[in-house]
């Protein structure tokens, strides 16, 4: 059974995992958000790629949710004392991905061949896809201003309400290789529980990948990233509160309008109507068994 998994941000990575785990062995394949990578300290960082990498190598941080378990940030804090910019935490083990990554893009490597090849020193037995190998990056609209992704995020705590999320460099995106390949061939989509404004979206601003995914031939099955009409983590209700009038399901599904067949929703946001089939289920994700439960019980759904 192939599967293709639109994806970004913890919550993201946490289903892929569980889907990892329930699947056969090379039949999953992750496309990952770019459009929050960014350059700290002269090293190319991509959080969500990597959140899927360490995910899925099963070195990942459960308890911080994000990182790298075990880590430690002695070069930041030793790059702080020598007047280093220190606001987005770079940890040791996590930069050596990112020396990797930026040695590598540097010489002219796509970040696509570079994901490849970190994912094969990982031993991981899927693909993970960037969804363009040119340059995407997200900004969000502000009554503060506009900022990039990671300062209003990180930086910025995101503290500043938003009025509009901006997908710089979409009109000259292209897909990654093998990305529009995955989705025509796969027998189920699932649109992990990620923030739609800033996980997924940047992922759909890259138009072929649209434009594949309307004209799907497989189920394609988003998975709400909320609970009781709250984010687990993050800004979510209230971009959506804001930006959209409410948190409910149907706020969810009109995300998706047109390109997904039903919404997996939590027993706390039912009884609902979204415009699509709902099917409902728990979907806090504490441990790896509860995501290995959402896993199957979404792949029941899109299948």
């Amino acid at each position: 059974m192939r599967i293709v998994c639109l994806c970004g941000g913890v919550g993201g990575a946490k289903l892929a995992r569980g889907l990892y785990d329930v699947l056969e062995p090379g039949e999953l394949t992750v496309i990952g958000n770019v459009g929050d990578d960014l350059t700290v300290l002269g090293v190319h960082v991509s959080p969500d790629l990597d959140s899927v990498l360490y995910a899925l190598a099963g070195v990942n941080d459960e308890e911080r949710g994000w990182g790298r378990a075990g880590e430690t940030w002695r070069a930041l804090e030793s790059a702080r004392s020598w007047g280093g910019e220190g606001w987005f935490q770079l940890g040791d083990l996590d930069l050596g991905v990112h020396l990797v990554r930026t040695e590598a893009l540097r010489r002219g490597d796509p970040l696509s061949a570079v994901t490849e090849r970190l994912v094969r020193a990982a031993g991981i037995e899927a693909h993970l896809l960037p969804a363009t190998d040119d340059p995407l990056r997200t900004h969000v609209v502000t009554p503060a201003g506009r900022f990039a992704f990671q300062e209003w995020f990180v930086a910025r705590g995101h503290r500043d309400e938003v009025d509009d999320v901006v997908v710089a460099g979409d009109e000259e995106a292209g897909p990654a290789p093998g990305v529009l390949e995955a989705i025509e061939r796969a027998d189920g989509i699932v649109i992990a529980p990620s923030n739609p404004y800033v996980s997924i979206d940047p992922i759909l601003a890259v138009r072929p990948i649209r434009d594949v995914l309307a004209s799907r031939r497989a189920a394609c099955v988003a998975v709400s990233p909320l609970i009781g009409g709250r984010a687990v983590k993050g800004p979510l209700d209230r971009m959506l509160s804001r930006m959209a009038g409410g948190t409910t399901p149907a706020h969810v599904a009109a995300r998706y309008a047109g390109l997904i067949d039903a919404l997996v929703i939590d027993e706390a946001d039912a009884p609902a109507r979204a415009g699509v089939p709902l099917a409902v289920t728990r979907t806090l994700m504490t441990g790896r068994e509860d995501a290995r439960r959402l896993a199957a019980f979404t792949l029941e759904v899109v299948s």
